[in-house]
């Protein structure tokens, strides 16, 4: 019988479940939606009780449909929303409260307190990563001071504190299991990510205690054991841990500095590969752990985007200018250029590399001649101009030749955005048309992991079919258009 491979793609919008054959390809997928929880305006919430129930019904779907393939699984294989927390019962397993997700500004206050106390440095120095309510620990902190039975449990022993991936280890191995790897640590604000371990000074300057926080361990570990709530009869081993963009940057085969991945979602993380050396930008980017492998981590700097996709919707639900997403393409191409128009979409404040959170959303520019179309051109421009405010800053502090992007998520479809992010960075960019390169990441490290390939270099006859974008504006007119955004930007930053 044929060897499968199992992967759960646990989202911010969904929970997917895939199966793989050897080879990398993948047989058949089901995905079922969760809930959005919005309990204030800029809170995020996720039911963790929602989340693994819908692992399981994913599970369930796609073993009915492929009962022979079944009891071939090899391992399974996780890949993760990041930043994502929750805090649950140490015995029970029972969300004390609602997973607080990455997008959530709960913890702003915390951040700016702390910043004003000056631990911006210390945080940095450590983490890779700068104070914002983006990672996790502030949104422990708030949970620490606002839910007394999270105080108390913690306080104990009796609670356990997890990731995204690591909550659902703990859930498929009956609480045998408490673990994360060193993608899903390294976005915590808790975890040093130069020593590769939990922080004490940082622990303590969030309130958090460091005893029920997840062992670390290589994305090729072995995470422990699971039937899945006895949907197999035997139980198999878990292999293959991982956040969802180091996944996708895996996935993409970005094994060497130089190498860019960018996904064009709702939001956008852009990747590069710095090798082995952990360096520190001043410019905005973030350094972090793209993944541990064979006893040594190699590092990215990466530039995160609130607004890409989401810019969009926002088009479609709060605007009402199209009707549907793709729609934009026809639109954009109807006028031969922008007509001065940008779109700024500070709706949640301003990512890598303004950083400012008081920012707000403008549409610059405006002319009685402009026309909806320049204004959708404009929201589809803005996604390219902030690909390139990252690349240039990552260009400027990495000391690495940028090579060509590879691209992928939903909003890659679109040719115009991808063509002018080509001709607006002025390289090469590579679309990928896999639309599961995160769980096809995590399942890659379960193969070295378990065995099943020997290093790097069997991955080269996985599938990879790429769609090939070249710049071909001039770079003076790219430079025009450049300028007039960072010009736009100037405008809401005052």
């Amino acid at each position: 019988m044929m060897k499968t491979f199992l992967t759960i793609d646990q989202s911010t919008s969904a929970t997917k479940a895939l199966l793989y054959d050897k080879n990398g390809n993948c047989l058949d997928s089901e995905s079922v939606d969760h809930r959005q929880i919005y309990p204030k305006p800029g809170w995020v919430e996720h039911d963790p009780d929602e989340i693994w129930s819908n692992t399981q019904k994913a599970i369930q779907l796609l073993f009915n449909r492929n009962s022979s393939l079944v009891n071939e699984i090899a391992f399974l294989s996780i890949t993760n929303q990041r930043e994502t927390i929750l805090v649950f019962d140490k015995e029970t397993g029972a969300p004390l409260y609602n997973a607080i997700v990455w997008q959530c500004r709960r913890g702003d206050p915390i951040c700016r307190q702390l910043i004003e106390y000056g631990q911006h440095e210390l945080i940095r120095q450590k983490t890779g990563l700068k104070i914002d309510a983006y990672f996790s620990a502030s949104k422990l902190k708030w949970l620490i001071a606002n839910q007394e039975e999270i105080k108390n449990k913690l306080s104990s022993g009796e609670a356990l504190i997890g990731t995204i991936d690591a909550y659902l280890i703990y859930k498929l191995t009956q609480g045998q299991s408490l673990a994360t790897d060193y993608t899903n640590a390294s976005r915590t604000l808790l975890y040093d990510i130069v020593n590769l371990e939990w922080d004490e000074t940082l622990c303590q300057t969030f309130d958090v205690p460091m005893r029920s926080l997840p062992t670390v361990l290589e994305s090729t570990a072995m995470f422990g054991e699971t039937d899945i709530d006895g949907l197999l009869n035997k139980k198999i081993p878990i292999y293959g841990i991982m956040g969802d963009s180091q996944a996708s940057l895996f996935a993409q085969r970005c094994f060497e500095p130089g190498m860019i991945k960018s996904t064009f979602g709702t939001g956008s993380s852009v990747l590069l590969n710095i090798g082995s050396d952990f360096k520190l930008t001043d410019s905005g980017a973030m350094t972090t752990i793209a993944w541990c492998y064979d006893g040594k981590a190699t590092y990215s700097f990466e530039g995160i985007i609130n607004y890409c996709a989401a810019t969009i919707s926002w088009l479609k639900n709060q605007m009402q200018l199209i009707d549907d997403p793709r729609e934009t393409e026809t639109f954009a191409q109807a006028v031969s250029d922008n007509g001065g128009v940008y779109l700024v979409p500070a709706f949640a404040g301003l990512s890598a590399p303004y950083w400012n959170s008081e920012a707000r959303a403008a549409i610059v520019g405006l002319s009685a001649h402009s026309t909806k179309n320049h204004i959708v051109r404009a929201a589809l421009e803005s996604i390219a101009y902030q690909i390139r405010d990252v690349l240039d800053m990552m260009k400027n502090d990495s000391g690495v030749c940028l090579q060509s992007i590879h691209a992928d998520g939903g909003a890659t479809s679109n040719q115009f955005l991808m063509q002018f992010t080509s001709d607006i960075a002025g390289l090469d960019l590579l679309v990928s048309n896999d639309p599961a390169l995160s769980p096809l990441g995590a399942f890659m490290m379960g193969l070295l992991g378990s065995g099943e390939c020997a290093s790097l270099d069997d991955f080269a006859e996985f599938p990879r079919k790429m769609i090939r974008y070249q710049s071909t504006m001039d770079e003076s007119m790219a430079n025009t258009y450049y300028n007039g955004w960072k010009a736009a930007v100037q405008r809401v930053l005052d």
